[in-house]
């Protein structure tokens, strides 16, 4: 019986992304670096999330999809610029392809909500998919589609055309795992310990896990 992404539990969809290529995705080469963008919400997560898949080289958080030039953190929470929070993740192709990056990425979202996701709202913090070719649009069709039959509901994350990627400043990046102490609703807090509650407080997981159930490559992981 042919293995589909969705169907693996969480651990071993990671374990298996090298392997599964062969049964899922387009031969990869190895040593080809790619990237690709994506908005799932919260670039913090985003971000944390990629960055434990085997293959994934970096994942850089920012701003993509508006008008406005050296977006700011203000100005994109405000609304207005256009802009996504949105995520830049360098690969090894021949560790992962982008086939399987954009599985794993619906299966850590909720691609049904079109009005943000979780507990933050507004076009900041909608899905998206940028693709900068022909070849990419089909494979990310295709990604929505199996998508879409896994979970039996319309998938509303578009499929967008790329547009000028603005890194985020300094203090989101590895926003995950630093040190520094900050204040939050919860009090004075390291930031990666401010960083798990809010992550917990916002209930990205617990959406994660009911919609997607074991297919949740991440939301069961924490």
């Amino acid at each position: 019986m042919r293995i589909t992404a969705y169907q693996l539990k969480p651990a071993a969809l990671l374990i298996a992304i090298v392997v599964g290529l062969a049964l899922n995705c387009t031969r990869a080469y190895a040593g080809k670096t790619e990237a690709m963008v994506i908005a799932g919400g919260c670039f913090w997560c985003v971000e944390s999330d990629f960055e434990s898949v085997p293959g994934v080289i970096s994942a850089v958080s920012g701003y993509t999809g508006g008008t406005t030039k050296n977006p700011t953190y203000k100005a994109v929470g405000r609304g207005g610029t256009g802009h996504y929070e949105a995520v830049k993740i360098t690969y090894d192709s021949g560790k992962v392809s982008y086939a399987m990056l954009l599985n794993i990425f619906l299966r850590s979202v909720d691609p049904t909500d079109a009005g943000g996701q979780f507990c933050d709202r507004g076009e900041t913090y909608r899905t998206a998919i940028f693709v900068s070719n022909a070849g990419e649009k089909t494979a990310a069709t295709a990604a929505i589609a199996d998508a879409g039959k896994a979970l039996g509901q319309k998938i509303v994350t578009p499929i967008l055309a790329t547009s000028r990627f603005y890194k985020a400043e300094a203090y989101h990046q590895n926003y995950y795992k630093g040190s520094n102490i900050v204040i939050t609703r919860f009090g004075p807090k390291r930031q990666s310990s401010a960083y798990k509650a809010y992550r917990n407080a916002c209930g990205r997981d617990a959406r994660v896990r009911k919609l997607w159930g074991s297919a949740a490559p991440f939301a069961n992981l924490h």
